[in-house]
């Protein structure tokens, strides 16, 4: 019986590396999507080096806010079941709003990066999503809850209004679709080089629990999400912040 699949979205650093090893480490054959090349090979060699599986993680390069190249993650898959779904592609997209078509091509940007790659990717493995027992989990963020990050806040909680719709919609077929929201994880590229060390630590003494977020604290999420023992878990917003934004 051959492993059980995940496609991994945004999973050559950060967050999307730490779900590619968890679930790897867990057993499955990892597919990880991206727009860079060389930073998914590299990846997926550190990742199938590190479980012990020489083919545990295999990469497929796409720009998933582009329709015509969700083939190439088709392809990719090969006509397998897919167990489950990782959108994590994303982030915040900085822009020039200094003029109405700036703005608009601000906010275009950032709900692509983060709305339609996730529509899209789903879509495109919607047949092959295995019935019963799929999972499809997407990355949120705590700014979706809280606001601050503008068109980046935004769609983010666009994700939670889409969830809700595509958990009833895949119910009936005993596929689960549940959010995964950060709060502050450091260890990733989403800062950039726009972190201070006064940031760090407000955003640490935002916590309850008086730390950073780590890559590894949203894999186990998933982990659990992805895992038999949420078969009942669907529809649901799964808050990973240490406490800075209380449930609701």
């Amino acid at each position: 019986m051959r492993a059980r699949l995940a496609v991994v979205s945004g999973g050559g650093t950060g967050i999307g590396a730490a779900v590619a090893r968890t679930l790897a480490g867990d057993g499955y054959d990892v597919l990880v999507v991206g727009r860079r090349a060389d930073v998914l090979e590299a990846a997926a060699k550190r990742v199938s080096d590190e479980c012990g599986r020489a083919d545990a993680v295999s990469a497929v390069v796409a720009d998933l806010t582009d329709p015509d190249q969700l083939d190439r993650v088709v392809a990719a898959v090969g006509g397998r079941a897919v167990d489950v779904v990782v959108n994590n592609a994303g982030g915040y997209l900085g822009g020039d709003t200094d003029t109405l078509a700036a703005t608009a091509a601000h906010w275009r940007a950032n709900l692509d990066a983060n709305v339609l790659t996730a529509v899209l990717l789903t879509e495109a493995l919607r047949p092959a999503l295995r019935r019963p027992g799929g999972r499809v989990i997407l990355v949120s963020s705590i700014a979706a809850q809280r606001g601050g990050a503008g068109p980046y806040s935004a769609a983010k909680a666009a994700l939670h209004g889409w969830a809700y719709d595509l958990a009833a919609q895949l119910g009936p077929e005993q596929i689960t679709v549940n959010v995964v929201s950060p709060g502050y994880v450091a260890d990733t590229e989403f800062f950039g080089d726009r972190m201070t060390a006064e940031g760090h630590a407000r955003r640490v003494a935002a916590t309850l629990v008086g730390r950073a977020g780590e890559p590894a604290d949203i894999a186990e999420a998933v982990r659990y999400l992805a895992s038999p023992a949420a078969g009942y878990v669907t529809g649901q917003v799964l808050g990973v912040n240490g406490g800075s934004v209380l449930g609701r």
